[in-house]
């Protein structure tokens, strides 16, 4: 796909809540009903084999609160805090290593916030040095880090590099200053472009940049200024996410003016904008709201048809099992899931008490399983060979599904996908509706409370 062109009147139809699928179920069905002595069992047996390991630390620590944010952060200018929080981590990861296999290998590895880069770079240092000290790390290792432009020196990214980090994302979200203003985030072009000149003589291999259309006082005009701006530096990937103005779950949301949000035809057309220039300047579309140049591992791993998705989005490692440390951390393994303690006075009272901070989590059924990897094949592949399908699966898949396959004719006339007797085919406007495609294989999507997910698009 070299062009996507996106019919606005069909999006509009589309645009309905619903998860994003990083898990099945969603982590809106996690519970804190299990006993902490089953998930430690379930932990056990998960390292009975030696296989990949993805390790994931949440650092949550922001400067200041960018009143759009969704992430769990924990807002301050107190430096201790982070020094404090690494001791946390330490004995997080003391804990959980006799339960862990000592022959698996990290072959992933990812800093996410908050801020990563609020750690001083000595800071950032020792907990490279701490990992590397209780886990084996292997040569081909993928290392990411999400770093914001506004507080980063060189300093931070030569630590980062000193822990194994080659892969960088930044948030640029707009870089109009009036939006800038609306949403407490004060990022000049020119630091961003420092930024990423920065990673690249400091060695990175890849950067990221994330861009948010449906901000206050966007309109097409100033976020093609952005776009085109952003395209200069040549990233190697985008994240473009549509803002989820959910002030209910998020109340930071209600410092936002709304009256000033772009109306759902404006973002419709942010978002065709969007697409129709970044394909044009020949990156592929890898779904949702990734995209990638046609050499990144990403489209690489889509086109062998290799790629994953987990708690960490589109991923280039099948297969391994993500331990998750810091507060609200969620870690996936084989058929299940479990977070940690969301606030950071409870995380830290489990640790104090000798106990990991286990706060809620999931375990699968059997046919959890199957939908979990019907829909994850469909997300990455944007198609399900049926023949393929019930051989991973160890079932036959059409008729185990028959009911979910003959609801997708009206996404057919839609033009969203193709049915044939062998393989249901993705197309290009199915890519940008994927997650529409995948509810009609979720098993819960009608009981469920829709007010918990942002719409589709």
């Amino acid at each position: 796909m070299s062009l996507l062109k996106v019919d606005l009147a069909l999006i509009k139809k589309y645009n309905v809540p619903g998860p994003r699928y990083t898990s099945y179920p969603p982590a809106t069905h996690f519970t804190k009903e299990i006993p902490r002595g089953s998930f430690l069992e379930t932990i056990q047996a998960n390292n009975q084999g030696a296989g990949d390991l993805s390790l994931y630390f949440h650092l949550p620590f922001c400067q200041s609160l960018c009143w759009f944010c969704g992430c769990t952060t924990v807002i301050t200018t107190d430096q201790n805090k982070s020094a404090d929080y690494l001791k946390y981590l330490e004995l997080e990861m003391d804990l959980m290593k006799p339960l862990l296999n000592p022959k698996r290998k990290v072959v992933q590895l990812h800093f996410g916030g908050g801020t990563p880069t609020f750690l001083l770079p000595e800071e950032i240092r020792r907990l490279g040095d701490m990992i590397r000290e209780r886990f084996s790390f292997a040569v081909d290792l993928e290392a990411g880090v999400e770093v914001d432009p506004r507080w980063l020196t060189r300093a931070h990214l030569a630590a980062l590099r000193h822990a194994g980090f080659n892969r960088g994302s930044m948030g640029v979200q707009d870089n109009d200053p009036v939006v800038q203003q609306a949403v407490h985030r004060i990022q000049p072009f020119e630091l961003t472009r420092q930024a990423v000149e920065w990673m690249r003589e400091e060695g990175f291999g890849s950067v990221n940049i994330d861009l948010i259309y449906g901000l206050p006082h966007q309109t097409p005009a100033t976020f093609a200024r952005t776009i085109e701006q952003t395209i200069s530096l040549k990233p190697d990937r985008f994240a473009v996410f549509s803002y989820a103005h959910v002030p209910w779950l998020k109340p930071a949301q209600k410092i936002l003016n709304a009256e000033a949000l772009p109306s759902p035809q404006t973002k419709l057309e942010l978002l065709k904008l969007t697409i129709e220039r970044l394909t044009a300047e020949g990156y592929i579309y890898i779904g949702m709201d990734h995209f990638a140049r046609a050499e990144d591992e990403l489209a690489v791993a889509q086109r062998q048809k290799t790629l994953q998705r987990n708690f960490q989005g589109y991923s280039t490692r099948g297969g391994a099992d993500i331990y998750a440390f810091g507060m609200s951390s969620i870690s996936q393994a084989d058929g299940f899931y479990w977070q940690n303690q969301k606030s950071l006075p409870q995380y830290c009272a489990a640790l104090d008490e000798g106990q990991l901070p286990l706060h809620r989590g999931y375990l699968m059924t059997g046919e959890d399983k199957l939908r979990r990897t019907t829909i994850m094949r469909l997300m990455c592949d944007l198609g399900l060979d049926y023949q393929a399908m019930s051989k991973l699966l160890g079932v036959d898949f059409q008729k185990h599904f028959t009911a979910e396959l003959d609801s997708l004719d009206d996404l057919q006339a839609d033009g969203l996908l193709i049915k044939t007797p062998q393989a249901l085919v993705v197309n290009d406007l199915g890519r940008l509706l994927i997650r529409n495609i995948a509810m009609r294989f979720d098993a819960y999507a009608a009981t469920r409370n829709d007010n918990r997910f942002s719409k589709t698009i």
